[in-house]
């Protein structure tokens, strides 16, 4: 396992680099970025749809989450709480509109960070069919699809990141898997 990946079973570590890194161990913080830098910056482009408006977003937010460890109750809870605070920093980036606005202004111009599926005129395995009907999704159920099955938060963490009830979490990826079922059904009867 590298760094670069922290699937569900990293908690614990991740737990760990926070506790130490509140102690002042400075590799450990170093380690966390290290782990978390690809996720964050992959969600911010997700939000803005541009690569430098998503870098500085997330070097901004963190600041704020360096700033802010000491005060992160449960340490965790660390990915869903470095996710919501790059949302709110994208959600910054975008305007001055009102969060809720701002937010779905930001997803529609999701950047989509799936590889293309190979030319042609269909998609040649079942992946790159799902990754194909992914895109296809309404930005505002894109994201949770993302981070709920790409990035493995559950639903609750899903809701902080995007700073969204856990009921309406449930209610887009609800209807983004309808979506998705009837996509690739409907792919698989041509």
């Amino acid at each position: 396992m590298t760094d670069d990946a922290a699937p569900k079973d990293d908690r614990a570590l991740d737990a760990r680099l926070v506790l130490s890194a509140r102690l002042g161990d400075r590799a450990a913080l170093e380690r966390l970025v290290r782990r978390w830098q690809p996720r964050l910056t992959a969600h911010a482009r997700r939000l803005l749809g541009e690569a430098e408006p998503a870098r500085d977003a997330v070097q901004s937010a963190w600041v704020e989450i360096v700033r802010g460890l000491d005060r992160l109750r449960d340490p965790a809870a660390f990915p869903a709480w470095a996710y919501r605070i790059v949302t709110r920093r994208c959600a910054a980036t975008i305007g001055g509109r009102r969060r809720d606005r701002a937010l779905a202004a930001g997803l529609t111009r999701e950047a989509d960070l799936m590889p293309e599926p190979p030319p042609g005129p269909e998609p040649v395995d079942d992946h790159a069919r799902l990754r194909a009907a992914v895109r296809t999704l309404p930005p505002d159920q894109r994201a949770p699809i993302a981070l709920f099955h790409f990035e493995g938060l559950s639903v609750a963490e899903t809701a902080v990141a995007l700073d969204v009830p856990a009921g309406t979490v449930k209610t887009r990826l609800m209807h983004a898997r309808r979506k998705l079922k009837a996509a690739l059904e409907g792919h698989r009867n041509d």
